[in-house]
């Protein structure tokens, strides 16, 4: 490579909406970098959603959009089903890997075309195994892209190098976690991320398990003041090779950037503003469950019966299609709409949420613990209510709640399954939900030492990625790093 060559960073997004808009705000983050340019692949609709969202950016065109087809209909998916929330079942989730994987032909062919300047580095999506196959064809690192806390991915890998979980018998026993640097306990089925399974997806695990190993390093949506001992252990268990750089949230500095990231908002700016504005500061706690979130109907109607049952003011955010129509239509025929509407707004599909966490009435933040969210709420400095669902949504309320000390949890200790929700029905009552929100949004000693400790993290967040501070430097010391491996390849 040629000194004057600029570094090509390829990222490629698994297509979800908790994957595809991290890795957007890391290549807006990295375009700002001189001697740096970025080309984003993906497929045609999410082209679409992701040039809407730069749009409103002046790093609109100092990225690159590259767009391959999605193969739908072959892996029997619906015609345009091309994210995972837009799946009707989530039985239909191996189908969705495996058309998402088919994808390497076309991206091995558009970055063969890339001749001025060739590619340096892939940033590869973890649900994308083919990422690494391509990253040795083409002679260049690959960072691999979890959408996890370091807390995680240590206690993942902990988990898969001790074995631990072949002595554990029951799912229900509780166990430490051994060789981390605080006493934490789970179950099996809470720490049982991207570990081996047998089942459906017994081959994509693998795959994705593989090529995680094969990485050249990580890069984390994380700042290290956050969890500087996860950091410092995880990075030691990649060799080095591990760049915090977020909270990468942050890139969307101005209203307009935070209100147009993601989807397309089911909700217009100005009319949630004006709501926002007419309630009183730290007063409003948003509920929001995530774009994948799969609770039972029956659970549904507690939460919002507990939220009603509160007294509190609430922005309720919930999907658009399946049970949440059946949803929407409860809501409309029980009077529960009618009762709440001085109160509380339900937002039906996609949400601002970044721009709603922001303002100042809001005081709680009800989250299913994705890293997105949790990491989100954290730099507004608002406190938690955590309701986590699966994945590794348990470790992150582990470290909110136990760690850092800034979220409260609702109680849930059983993943929800997908397929077996109305069996599992509803865990939560509407007295338990009314009961967590007075103790989250209330003025006990706790909850004051809960605010006041996310107000320390979210100081500490906005500075990480100002000049100098840890994130901004971590991506300085990240394209160095591809600098001299680029020039070592010539």
């Amino acid at each position: 490579m040629c000194s004057h060559d600029p570094l090509h960073f390829v990222v490629i997004p698994f297509m979800a909406q908790g994957h595809m808009i991290p890795l957007v705000d890391i290549s807006r983050l990295l375009s700002q970098r001189q001697g740096v340019t970025v080309c984003i692949i993906t497929t045609t609709q999410n082209v679409a959603k992701i040039k809407t969202s730069l749009s409103f950016s002046s790093l609109f065109a100092t990225i690159n959009i590259v767009e391959v087809k999605f193969l739908s209909q072959q892996t029997g998916l619906p015609e345009g089903c091309e994210s995972l929330d837009m799946l009707a079942s989530m039985g239909d989730m191996v189908k969705f890997f495996d058309a998402a994987n088919s994808l390497e032909e076309q991206v091995e062919k558009a970055m063969e075309e890339m001749v001025q300047p060739r590619p340096s580095c892939i940033i590869g999506d973890m649900s994308l195994p083919f990422t690494s196959r391509l990253a040795k064809k083409f002679k260049i690192p690959k960072l691999i892209f979890h959408g996890f806390s370091c807390f995680s991915l240590m206690s993942i890998q902990v988990v898969r190098e001790s074995g631990i979980l072949k002595m554990i018998e029951s799912n229900d026993e509780y166990f430490d976690l051994p060789g981390l640097p605080d006493k934490v306990e789970f179950t099996k089925p809470q720490v049982s991320v991207l570990q081996p399974v047998e089942g459906n997806m017994k081959e994509s695990t693998a795959k994705i398990i593989e090529a995680d190993n094969d990485s050249y390093g990580v890069i984390v949506n994380t700042f290290e003041e956050l969890e500087v001992d996860y950091a410092r252990e995880y990075r030691k268990a990649r060799a080095g090779k591990v760049w915090c750089v977020g909270p990468v949230s942050l890139c969307n500095r101005l209203g307009l950037d935070k209100a147009k990231r993601g989807d397309k908002a089911s909700i217009g700016q100005d009319q949630c503003l004006q709501w926002l504005d007419s309630q009183e500061t730290g007063s409003v706690l948003y509920v929001c469950l995530g774009s994948l979130c799969n609770l039972p109907l029956a659970q549904l109607k507690e939460l919002g019966l507990g939220l009603e049952a509160s007294n509190k003011p609430f922005i309720w955010v919930i999907r658009e299609w399946g049970k949440y129509g059946d949803l929407a239509n409860w809501m409309q025929q029980s009077g529960f709409e009618e009762r709440i509407k001085d109160r509380g707004l339900v937002i039906k599909g996609w949400a601002p949420q970044v721009f709603i966490l922001s303002h100042a009435s809001i005081g709680g933040f009800l989250t299913h613990c994705g890293w997105n969210s949790t990491l989100e709420g954290i730099t507004a400095g608002v406190p938690l209510l955590t309701w986590p669902l699966f994945a590794e949504q348990f470790l992150n309320e582990k470290l909110v709640v136990q760690i850092l000390k800034a979220g409260l949890k609702i109680g849930v200790e059983k993943l929800m399954k997908y397929g077996k929700e109305e069996e599992i029905g509803a865990m939560v009552s509407r007295e338990c939900v009314r009961k967590a929100v007075d103790e989250l949004m209330g003025d006990s000693e706790e909850a004051e030492e809960r605010r006041r400790k996310v107000t320390e993290l979210s100081d500490l967040a906005n500075k990480a990625l100002e000049k100098g501070g840890s994130s901004d430097s971590n991506i300085t010391l990240l394209i160095q790093d591809i600098m001299e491996q680029s020039q070592n390849q010539f």
